[in-house]
């Protein structure tokens, strides 16, 4: 028995928009109400965004701008765990097994370890794997620090056996 696994990197970043309430936040697939939203085409989850971008690096399948265009007007407030599920579903259709996903989100605000169960949940839903949310802030360097926005970084891992 031959064993193939594949390693890749997400990453994804958002601008805040200036205020709250022009949009909701959303992370990992949660709901921040009253937070800042993010300026996006869909609904702007940098975790599910980074999420399935790692998976499609991962099995060859180019990323999630090439996959979910946001030229395209179909995208539009698209909710990113569908796109996520869709892209998992992509990935065991060209016979990958996902081991698991590692996420680390980068933000000075909201807090994400009060809400990470919940993250976890919906993004193994929607991959079919284990997938872990860790909350890091950038100690106030950058914009990111100056707390203008949120990024990801992600991990993933498939499996193939023969």
């Amino acid at each position: 028995m031959s064993l193939s696994v594949r390693v890749g990197q997400g990453f994804d970043v958002h601008r805040f928009e200036p205020a709250p309430g022009s949009r909701t936040l959303v992370i990992g697939g949660v709901a921040f109400p009253g937070e800042r939203g993010v300026v996006s085409h869909s609904d702007g989850d940098v975790v599910a965004h980074a999420a399935a971008d790692a998976l499609l690096g991962a099995a060859g399948l180019g990323d999630i701008g090439t996959r979910f265009p946001d030229t395209d007007p179909a995208w539009k407030d698209a909710d990113s765990i569908d796109l996520l599920g869709r892209v998992a579903r992509l990935v065991r259709a060209e016979g990958w097994q996902v081991g698991n996903v590692d996420c680390s989100v980068v933000c000075e605000s909201p807090r994400i370890s009060p809400r990470r169960g919940e993250m976890e949940s919906r993004l193994a839903g929607a991959v079919g794997a284990p997938v872990t949310v860790k909350g890091r802030r950038a100690e106030s360097l950058g914009a990111l620090g100056r707390g203008e926005g949120i990024a990801c970084l992600a991990s993933a891992v498939l499996v193939r056996g023969a």
